[in-house]
């Protein structure tokens, strides 16, 4: 018996490659060797982090923003409930009207073709939706930790880098060597982003910086630290694909007649500020669960629906409709770790499988099954009252992930963080192959997703208007509205698109 399975699956292997010319060896391999452990230990694949990849194909380093204590008594389940209840107070009504969803998990409220959305896996076959590809990369930032600063971190200054303590990071760059100290000098490269901008503005208070360091504040005052995951992830994530990527460094005069440099990772900054604070409200989908450990079935599937997050059909359509049919990006939590979160995704790309005999396929006709023939199904107790067949889907989604800012005067994709992941599910089908529900194969998975609308813009609360020209500081006008938005740590929406517009060209 130990040696008969291992031959079936060889000689099955061959005659699946051999009729299906569409499916490589490799992804047939990779499906075969997961289902195998899947059906042999459901509870411990069930509980598996998904592994991740970069761009070569070689294992992603992630490096946690949660402390190992975090980690390990489960608090960041609570911390990134925390967030996604922000996300959802933000909501807008964006571009059509929206109906109510059990769980927030409707796709029709996430993608830019709404209600008009493709449902249909014969459709997505049809128009050769099986992969897609972004032509222009969400550009990669920091997420600019408030422990450091958030915008106020020196991060060109080889002195700021001495400490993993806020109120060091505070003292050094408000009391040390403040920011005058660099001006005299003639050292202004070495600033700050937040402090580039006040000098722009010619706010002499330096008002946004200290917006800045006072997000941070709060949380020091009342616990004696400000953890490491707090940062500002949430309006890089957007504005990686609302706004273009910088390409060069640029130039440009500050109220007093200095040169102010801003490399790209400072403009990044600014935008990444700009729709943290003054985002215009976001479209959201996804699960909000905040039990440690949500009780399991005996195959390690999470039993409340609440916990369940994403649906797999809810998930599917919305990639497809989204990455594929609108070209536009959207941001995940990549899955429900203590890894990584807010990510704007980039490609995919899909393969079929028979969940019964794990035959991979290149369209769904062929790889379906009929739900009542499907005697392997470990969810068969959860599947919808109307489901009349199962297709398997394995899944490999990049998206961008965070890198540290440079000085570098120039940036292209070639220096972005990218970050590939595989997930296993199936899809629920009535009989004309519309996509009604689905089940997870690991529960570490997308968790929630979100958007601007494609034509949102994040505001300030006041913005200036006329016109910055070329080598001229901002007009007079503009200073004061700066100076008074920067105390709600808002970057001027006129200020911030007119460097991005500039350094973009």
């Amino acid at each position: 018996m130990k040696t008969y399975k291992p031959l079936f699956a060889m000689t099955l292997l061959a005659a699946t490659i051999q009729a299906n010319a569409g499916v490589s060896q490799a992804e047939q391999a990779d499906i075969t060797q997961f289902l195998d452990r899947f059906h042999q230990n459901p509870l411990q694949v069930m509980d598996e982090i998904p592994v991740k990849e970069n761009h070569q194909g070689q294992a992603a380093t992630v490096v946690s923003k949660f402390s190992q204590e975090e980690i390990e008594s489960k608090a960041y389940v609570t911390k990134k409930d925390q967030f996604k209840k922000s996300i959802v107070k933000a909501q807008k009504r964006v571009g059509y009207a929206r109906a109510a969803s059990q769980y927030n998990d409707n796709p029709a409220r996430l993608v830019d073709s709404g209600y008009q959305l493709i449902r249909n896996v014969h459709t997505m076959d049809q128009q050769n939706l099986h992969s897609a590809q972004l032509d222009e990369v969400p550009w990669s930032d920091d997420y600019w930790a408030l422990y450091k600063g958030g915008l106020g971190a020196r991060y060109a200054d080889n002195g700021f880098w001495n400490s993993s303590d806020w109120n060091d990071y505070w003292t050094y760059t408000n009391q040390t060597k403040t920011p005058d100290s660099y001006v005299v000098a003639g050292n202004i490269d070495d600033l700050s982003p937040s402090e580039k901008y006040d000098l722009l503005v010619g706010d002499s208070g330096y008002s946004m910086t200290a917006s800045n360091w006072n997000m941070g504040k709060s949380y020091y005052d009342r616990n004696g630290s400000v953890e490491r995951w707090m940062g500002l992830c949430h309006g890089w994530a957007p504005a990686a694909y609302m706004l273009p990527r910088p390409k060069h460094s640029i130039v440009v005069k500050g109220a007093n007649g200095e040169d102010i440099k801003f490399y790209p990772s400072d403009i990044k900054a600014l935008g990444t500020l700009l729709w943290a604070e003054a985002s215009p409200g976001v479209r959201f989908i996804g699960g909000r669960c905040n039990t440690k450990n949500p009780a399991r079935d005996e195959n390690g599937r999470v039993k409340d629906q609440k916990c369940f997050d994403t649906n797999p059909g809810s998930w599917h359509q919305s990639v497809v409709n989204q990455l594929g049919v609108s070209k536009r990006s959207f941001i995940i939590d990549a899955t429900y770790d203590y890894q990584v979160w807010n990510q704007p995704v980039y490609s995919y790309s899909y393969t079929y499988f028979n969940p019964e005999t794990g035959v991979a396929y290149d369209n769904a006709k062929d790889a379906m099954i009929a739900i009542e023939n499907y005697s392997k199904d470990k969810f068969k107790k959860y599947r919808a009252s109307n489901a009349k067949n199962v297709v398997g889907v394995r899944m490999r989604m990049s998206y961008v992930v965070e890198t540290s800012p440079s000085h570098r005067e120039y940036d292209d994709s070639r220096f972005d963080g990218i970050t590939s992941v595989r997930y296993t599910y199936d899809l629920e089908l009535d009989k004309s192959g519309n996509i009604i529900g689905g089940e997870w194969y690991t529960n570490k998975h997308p968790d929630f997703l979100w958007t601007p609308g494609p034509n949102d813009r994040a505001m300030s609360y006041v913005t200036g208007n006329g016109e910055w020209k070329e080598g001229e500081s901002i007009p007079q006008s503009w200073r004061s509205q700066a100076t008074w938005m920067s105390r709600y740590s808002q970057p001027l929406t006129s200020i911030v698109e007119e460097l991005f517009k500039r350094a973009s060209q």
